[in-house]
């Protein structure tokens, strides 16, 4: 009895232990990853995001001047404010945005010379809290709900304490109440929404007012004493007595002032203190990082994996919110017009359907539910599917790939949008031109379907990048079609994703640009960027067939020629050729950093191409390189990316593949098996089950699988399913130093392809 009494004793020990260690796996974050950037060269393009996951919005400490896309930059020395930011790329600014701003001694307003000077040893910056103590001894504290964030600011005593609001950039709003210590307002700064867009914010602070008044931003002067102003870059000021410690909290909405007024009430109402608004984020957030649980692993590699995990789960932003009824609904800005339901913005989808989306559908198919059929009513809103919403549509990139979202969601299961509606608004993306950009419907689209690429000219700058990405998102459709018994949109879209070989030259083994008349256009260097491709090179884009790698490896003579190719990516040099874009752009640096010949895994095209060696008989290259990748391109520190990370798509390559798999073709239900970094992974799945990931004798340098099991079968092939996935299960590795060179050959190991090997 003593002896299970103290077995018992040790179990509850051991799940108190566990239960600690999932309490602090915030610690592991670092929301500065990436920061150390700059237009030249980037290592993230990030900004240490305050926030809970998918929020609407974000908070940050701000170096950067306002309307600068580079809002963080971690070489910077002085901070300028404390911001509520929407960003999801330094290429696009920011929109909606206000800041506060802590002054002691004498008020200054202007942004240049209220900026403090601090020390990154000062800072803690994790998902649910972000601290700094600024050089004049001011301390700000930050932590986030969905639609606001609660601070709390201490002055050093003996000083003034005054806190400005500054109204950023375009119009904006103030009203002061001294009596109910609130200030109320809006901003109206975006590039991409309805007119009469409006981000309404209350804040409400738990400290007298001893003096206010307003200011604007352009020539910055003050009206003291005034409660209400409004005008370009308009703004307030607060003082408070000398020396004191003030908490605010603050919510907003773009729908009305009313409801910031309820969200306020809803989402910090129940919490009295600071402390009790972080410990709830903290919690939020361990839950969700621990849905990933790993073991074993260096603390560093802890670290850049929780860290990515962070920023995988910051993108697509929540643009709804709750009514009196606590039913979601929400300004679309799109239409400018309040809606039932949820909507979802700010993201890039030619970068995250690659990853960022495939990793929803396996933590957070509800969401992936609901965001889907958002795509759907912003079609019936604006007349296009979004390509790239910020928060309205920018047409940005290139290609259609709302279609990967859907056809993805519905392979794997998440069917919470009509189907037909799907392929009717697909079918209008892929036979017109819309307004804004190249992704916004498709440029080229009648000579695609006449003559099965889009020619390129001066006017059609990225037309083979265009024609492949067009391939596959037809294929998605194609998927879909079939899948739901749509004869009709399944023939259509049968011919046209096989449009990929129409730019395969069997010479060079590239693909290639072609002219009106279908002649290659020359002379052709693989090396030039720009031109035909977009943001990259032949050695990048040649890849760029997601669907049908079996198909390529046809066209490219076989396994030994497909996987030469590859080698070749490695073995040929990191020259950079600047090409059609006669500069150097940061992708080009990028690359030639990490010294890996032509391999660019800053930048999305070449992502999945290390995966495609499982395709061609020798999957051990595929664990060895995508090992050496994680270990050398990516860290928990300012330097932790090896480019731009792009709304979380790099952040969820790495998750993904640390896991040991990776969403090579969206739109079917496969992961593509590779090495994992831990041990051991546990994924807690949302309907109660959980998928383990065990890597026996895993350390970095037994990087290669020698043989596989499947919930206890022998299991050899080089791919998962979703269901096998969300059933729960284990799939486990034994690890070795050398590569076993006969495991997962046969031809039913190989992942999913359109195209059948040809024969010998």
């Amino acid at each position: 009895m003593k002896r299970a009494l103290h077995i018992c004793a040790i179990l509850m020990l051991m799940a108190n232990i566990l239960s600690a260690q999932e309490a602090n796996l915030v610690k592991y974050v670092n929301t500065r990853q990436g920061t150390n950037t700059k237009y030249e060269f980037s290592y993230g393009n990030t900004y240490p995001a305050t926030s809970l996951p998918f929020g609407m919005n974000t908070w940050t400490p701000q170096t950067g001047k306002n309307g600068d896309g580079w809002k963080y930059q971690y070489f910077e020395k002085k901070i300028r404010g404390f911001q509520q930011s929407h960003q999801c790329s330094s290429w696009v600014n920011d929109y909606a945005v206000f800041s506060l701003m802590p002054v002691t001694g004498d008020l200054i307003v202007n942004e240049d010379k209220r900026a403090a000077n601090f020390s990154h040893a000062n800072e803690i910056a994790q998902p649910s809290y972000y601290k700094v103590k600024l050089d004049n001894n001011i301390t700000t504290e930050m932590t986030p709900t969905e639609r606001g964030a609660h601070l709390r600011f201490t002055f050093p005593k003996g000083a003034g304490s005054y806190l400005v609001l500054d109204g950023y950039t375009k119009m904006s709003m103030v009203s002061i109440n001294p009596k109910t210590k609130t200030i109320t307002g809006y901003v109206n700064n975006c590039r991409w929404a309805p007119q009469g867009f409006k981000n309404y914010f209350i804040i409400t602070f738990d400290k007298s007012f001893t003096a206010f008044g307003t200011w604007e931003n352009k020539k910055n002067t003050t009206k003291a004493g005034d409660k209400t102003a409004e005008g370009d870059g308009v703004g307030a000021y607060i003082k408070f007595k000398d020396g004191e410690t003030v908490q605010a909290k603050v919510a907003s909405s773009y729908i009305n002032p009313e409801q910031a007024a309820l969200t306020l009430k809803t989402e910090l109402g129940g919490y009295k203190s600071f402390n009790d608004t972080r410990k709830a984020a903290d919690k939020v957030w361990n839950t969700l990082l621990g849905r990933m649980a790993v073991e074993g692993g260096t603390e560093e590699e802890k670290a850049t994996f929780y860290s990515c995990l962070y920023h995988a789960n910051l993108f697509s932003h929540q643009f709804f919110e709750y009514g009196k009824d606590g039913k979601p609904y929400y300004y679309s800005p799109y239409d400018g017009k309040v809606h039932d339901g949820y909507m979802y913005t700010d993201n890039g989808f030619w970068d995250t359907f690659r990853a960022q989306f495939p990793l929803n559908t396996v933590l957070h198919p509800k969401m992936e539910g609901q965001l889907v059929q958002a795509l759907l009513d912003a079609q019936k809103q604006c007349g296009w599917l979004p390509s790239w919403s910020f928060p309205g549509e920018t047409g940005g990139m290139l290609g259609n790939h709302s279609i990967s979202l859907l056809a993805d969601a519905w392979m794997k299961g998440i069917r919470s949008f009509d189907p037909k509606q799907a392929l009717e608004a697909y079918y209008h993306e892929a036979t017109n031109k819309g307004p804004w950009g190249s992704a916004n419907g498709r440029p080229g689209w009648k000579e695609y379907y006449a003559n099965g690429f889009v020619p390129y000219t001066k006017q059609t700058e990225g037309a083979t990048a265009w024609t492949l990405e067009f391939a596959y998102d037809d294929f998605c459709a194609y998927q879909l079609a079939k899948a739901t018994g749509n004869k009709f949109y399944e023939d259509v879209f049968a011919r046209q994703m096989y449009n990929y070989k129409n730019l395969f030259d069997p010479k060079t083994r590239f693909m290639r640009a072609k002219d009106a008349k279908g002649d290659w256009i020359e002379p052709f260097d693989p090396m030039d960027w720009g031109g035909p491709y977009t943001e990259g090179n032949a050695w990048h884009w040649t890849w760029s067939v997601f669907h049908d790698t079996q198909g390529l490896i046809n066209l490219m003579g076989g396994d030994k020629n497909f996987t030469a190719k590859i080698d070749s990516v490695f073995s040929e040099p990191g020259t950079i050729k600047v090409g059609g874009y006669g500069q150097v752009i940061h992708e080009m640096t990028e690359m030639a950093e990490f010294k890996m010949g032509q391999f660019a895994q800053g930048n999305e095209p070449i992502h999945h191409m290390l995966y495609m060696y499982n395709y061609a008989g020798q999957p051990w290259k595929a664990q060895q390189h995508l090992r050496e990748v994680m270990d050398k391109m990516y860290n928990a520190t300012e330097n932790g990316y090896p480019g731009d990370e792009d709304e979380g798509q790099m952040s969820s390559w790495f998750v993904l593949s640390a896991a040991g798999f990776y969403s090579v073709c969206p739109g079917t239900d496969q992961y593509v098996i590779s090495s994992p970094l831990f041990k051991k992974m546990t994924i807690a799945l949302e309907n109660g089950n959980k998928f383990t990931i065990e890597a026996n004798n895993n350390n970095k340098t037994n990087v290669y699988i020698q043989s596989a099991t499947l919930n206890g079968k022998p299991y050899t092939h080089n791919f998962i399913t979703q269901s096998d996935i969300m059933n729960g299960g284990v799939l486990h590795l034994e690890m070795g130093a050398q590569p076993n060179l006969t495991r997962g050959l046969a031809a039913e190991d190989r992942p999913f392809s359109l195209s059948k090997a040809d024969k010998p």
